[in-house]
């Protein structure tokens, strides 16, 4: 894998190559080369879509530097007809690092058969509340589960040399205010929940970072010098180049630029000509241009010049491995959370009804900028019907046509939750500012008040999930969905997420016992929304406490409907020979695993840590490990 080694090899030819540059030729690698017309056109134009190709940033042909070719993500590559995995918070479901280092092998392989050569998909923030609406896009609630799955992404990306992104630079988990709204916290809080995963993916590795619209401390994202030069350069040590989330990531040309802003992104709007006359006007040093021309430099020397472990025909795009992929991403995503006896359905099982308003539609998460084109979307009832089955379909509008259809059938699954309409990037009316990168595009996302189902969904689950026995629902949805209201009335509960283009095969899968469940939640479930802490969504302020999710549920002595990391399986586990070594900062922790069930399946150990004693006021425990 490219790393930081690596990159600065090319150093001294990246400084070399920057001095023989116009200070012209110097600001044209910091911004964007497509126009704001294309990017309407992609938007407004059947058969268009955002980022359909690579968009072009940079670049010198009379000196050899390679343009930044930028692919969007995380759920696979936004360009082309590329392969759909699982949302981000599905495949963080998983646990498994191997799997997610594969991901980014596959989507690194199809961004460059696509003609790219940068992938801006790796999403690690954190989710404060998980309303959040683009919480999908993040592996979880857990600081360390983020970094250690984000370095698995960097890692596979990177082999194929591709640039791999992280993002969003920092502290952005509010999507209807993320162009306003203003983020403050403690320094602890900074330093030990919102910025380790960030930093444990610089130390992987990763060349590039994206940083947020919203501000922090009163200072935007894209233009804070206390962020991307203080923390992430002089305390991380990056050697890479920052890039502005789209259109309006950049608020002020003099500001952006020396505050550590490299790349506007994609177009030219406050870099370019604005940029030239501020730094003829002094107001932007030479010194301050010659620093981003040598990060990006440097990097894109670097990936061009490496050696290629492969090929990338148009044919790896979306190809028989990558699908089969997919499929195990989404076996081994989907979280099994009740179960009374009623899975897996036996062969018995002929006729099977598919209830709820989601049950027949390709769902495979936001229709904003992370939206994936994949040739196929596999629906529930596609998926029953290839296995022989007969399937009676009903939206579950009217709960007594809806009961009739339960009890005429052997088995029932109900599908409820959410889609890109409920939750996912924010689309403004018409009569608010449109963001160009979402303008045109067909939801309106953002973020969610509600963290249960829809009160129709959840009726309809209290009104026909006890008529047939074996009745299952199926959880649609990227974060928390609070099922206190309904769960006692159906006998099995499963999280699908948004499980991506072989979805609905992997859901019969497991359904029907091919495969054993085996995710477990990357966030907790509470009884209660008032557990969580309080978000005001659209706001010019909000203020990150040191505690959420299931740290904050512990401190406050409340127990969980389910814990963050729970999942049932079909067959049981031990664990013996436990092992626990400390040392003054290392703890090493081993175990045997033994599958004692009858059925063949997967277990994720997972670690926790906690202080005893303690001075001062800490978690109880936190996730410090987990292996599958």
């Amino acid at each position: 894998m490219m790393n930081k080694q690596d990159r600065m090899k090319f150093d001294i030819r990246a400084i070399e190559i920057v001095s023989q540059m116009s200070l012209a030729e110097k600001i044209s690698l910091m911004s964007g080369s497509i126009t704001p017309e294309k990017m309407m056109h992609d938007f407004s134009t059947p058969g268009y879509h955002y980022n359909m190709v690579p968009y072009p940033a940079g670049g010198n042909d009379r000196l050899g530097v390679p343009n930044l070719r930028f692919c969007d993500g995380p759920r696979g590559v936004v360009s082309g007809n590329s392969t759909c995995f699982p949302v981000t918070m599905g495949r963080g479901a998983t646990f498994d690092i191997d799997l997610e280092e594969r991901v980014g092998k596959a989507i690194g392989r199809e961004v460059r058969a696509n003609g790219g050569n940068y992938f801006g998909g790796v999403c690690i923030n954190l989710p404060y509340n998980p309303g959040w609406g683009r919480s999908q896009e993040v592996y979880g609630e857990e600081s360390f589960h983020l970094g250690e799955m984000g370095k698995a992404l960097v890692r596979g990306v990177q082999s194929q040399n591709v640039v791999a992104c992280i993002k969003h630079y920092a502290f952005n988990s509010m999507e209807i205010s993320r162009f306003k709204v203003s983020v403050t916290c403690d320094e602890r809080t900074e330093q030990e929940v919102f910025l380790p995963h960030f930093k444990d993916c610089i130390d992987e590795g990763a060349a590039s970072v994206m940083s947020a619209y919203n501000l922090y401390n009163q200072v935007y994202c894209g233009h804070s010098e206390y962020l991307l030069k203080k923390v992430l350069r002089e305390d991380w040590g990056f050697d890479g180049f920052v890039i502005s989330d789209f259109v309006w990531g950049v608020k002020d040309t003099v500001a952006a630029a020396n505050g550590g802003q490299n790349v506007e992104m994609p177009c030219t709007m406050l870099f370019g000509e604005k940029l030239l006359k501020a730094v003829e006007d002094g107001f932007v040093s030479e010194a301050s241009i010659d620093e981003s021309a040598v990060c990006i430099v440097r990097t894109m020397l670097a990936f061009e010049e490496a050696q290629d472990p492969e090929q990338y025909p148009q044919s790896v795009i979306c190809c028989d491995d990558h699908k089969k992929l997919a499929l195990e991403c989404a076996h081994k995503s989907l979280t099994l959370m009740k179960n009374d006896g009623v899975l897996p359905f036996s062969s018995s099982v002929k006729k099977v009804a598919v209830i709820g308003k989601l049950g027949n539609k390709e769902n495979i998460g936001d229709h904003g900028s992370s939206r994936v084109f994949p040739p196929y979307v596999v629906t529930l009832p596609q998926a029953l019907k290839k296995r022989n089955l007969e399937v009676v379909i009903c939206d579950g509008s009217d709960a007594e046509e809806a009961g009739r259809v339960a009890a005429s059938v052997d088995a029932v699954m109900i599908v409820a939750g959410y889609d890109h309409d409920d939750e996912g990037e924010y689309v403004a009316p018409a009569d608010e500012m449109i963001d160009m990168e979402t303008a045109g595009m067909d939801s309106v996302g953002g973020d969610r008040e509600n963290l249960g189902l829809h009160k129709e969904e959840a009726e309809l689950i209290k009104a026909i999930g006890g008529i047939n026995p074996k009745t299952v629902a199926i959880l649609i949805g990227g974060n928390t969905i609070i099922t206190s209201d309904f769960d006692q009335s159906v006998p099995a509960m499963m999280m699908a997420y948004y499980p991506g283009m072989e979805g609905g095969t992997a859901i019969a899968d497991i359904v029907f016992g091919d495969v054993c469940p085996s995710g477990k939640l990357p966030f907790v479930v509470p009884y209660k929304a008032e557990d969580l802490p309080y978000v005001k969504w659209d706001t010019e302020r909000q203020y990150y406490e040191y505690y959420h999710g299931y740290a904050r549920l512990e401190k406050m002595g409340i127990k969980p409907e389910f814990p963050y990391g729970f999942g049932l399986s079909y067959t049981q586990f031990a664990l013996s020979g436990e092992q626990v070594t400390v040392s003054d900062s290392d703890v090493t922790a081993s175990c045997n695993v033994k599958n004692v069930g009858s059925v063949s399946g997967d277990e994720v150990v997972q670690l926790y840590i906690g202080f005893e004693n303690s001075l001062i006021d800490r978690p109880k425990k936190l996730l410090r490990g987990f292996a599958r």
